[in-house]
């Protein structure tokens, strides 16, 4: 397993605050805004800050040859099936319960490992995804004994966590020769072109212009999100064997449920308190013991 720096962690750090506090940011930004919209409008932004800061850094946004595929398979997984579908729960749950389920993310990345790539799965991993499935079935049961539970709402989550959660590991396997912040740029801008195209197809009735808060949202998701939180995400995946480098922010949950009962005046449950610890501790399976009991890949 390779070894953080310094700046890895204080990267890190950063990272968990500002996905964290995204959750109810996401939340207010598509209250009344169609969710397609809202995504692609911050990803629109997203692109043009990464252009900036590649552009600042002197770094190349050129694609290697025979590479176009490559980054389209990257970008579907980890882009465009994850937002389209996450920003959509989160229309449809409460923040908090969105973050919860989404990062389940971790369980699916090992079961993606097993499935497409024969990956052997230790105790410790194979426990966490007990635990993992076991807080996501707790909040799903919980929807559906509701009378105004959405039920869609969360498996819809679950299945963008999955995407994701695959994503991470071809992210991992990946061997493409391009700066992490131009990989980012090219999937990110291909993303942004094929939810465009879904926002007007789906949700033209609904298209208005921003309020301002939703513009804060929106500008938000583009600076910090998609300029800054998705090219370390992708840096890290890059780094760290799939599970290390998913479960190492499986604080952002918390986080997420907690900034929303502030920002939102939402009231967790305590099937959502059950699933905060249910999966803390799947992280613990991987962070808190040995190297040596590393998944093999």
């Amino acid at each position: 397993m390779n070894q953080l720096t310094r700046k890895d962690l204080i990267l890190l750090a950063l990272l968990t605050l500002f996905w964290g506090l995204n959750w109810p940011v996401m939340k207010i930004g598509v209250r009344e805004f169609p969710p397609l919209t809202f995504r692609t409008i911050g990803m629109l932004g997203g692109v043009l800050v990464i252009w900036l800061a590649a552009r600042l850094q002197g770094v190349s946004l050129k694609i290697p040859k025979g590479e176009v595929l490559t980054i389209a398979k990257l970008a579907l997984p980890n882009m465009l099936i994850w937002h389209a579908l996450i920003i959509i729960g989160v229309k449809l749950l409460s923040s908090g319960r969105a973050a919860i389920l989404g990062y389940t993310m971790p369980a699916w990345a090992v079961l993606s490992g097993l499935i497409f790539f024969g990956d052997r799965i230790n105790r410790a991993s194979l426990l966490g995804i007990v635990l993992a499935m076991s807080g996501a079935a707790l909040l799903l049961s919980s929807e559906f004994q509701k009378i105004t539970g959405q039920p869609m709402g969360t498996l819809v989550v679950l299945i963008a966590a999955a995407s994701w959660g695959l994503g991470t590991v071809l992210m991992k396997r990946s061997r493409i020769d391009m700066p992490v912040i131009a990989l980012t740029f090219w999937m990110l801008t291909m993303t942004t072109m094929v939810m465009a195209i879904l926002s007007v197809v789906l949700e033209w009735p609904q298209i208005r212009f921003p309020k301002p808060v939703e513009w804060a949202a929106i500008l938000y998701n583009a600076a910090i999100i998609f300029g800054f939180a998705h090219v370390v995400w992708f840096r890290l995946a890059r780094l760290l064997p799939p599970v290390a480098s998913s479960l190492s922010v499986m604080f952002i949950p918390v986080l997420g449920t907690f900034s929303g009962a502030w920002l939102l005046h939402e009231t967790p449950q305590w099937q959502d308190y059950a699933a905060i610890l249910l999966i803390v501790a799947a992280m613990s399976t991987v962070m808190f013991r040995p190297r040596s009991a590393d998944v093999s890949s």
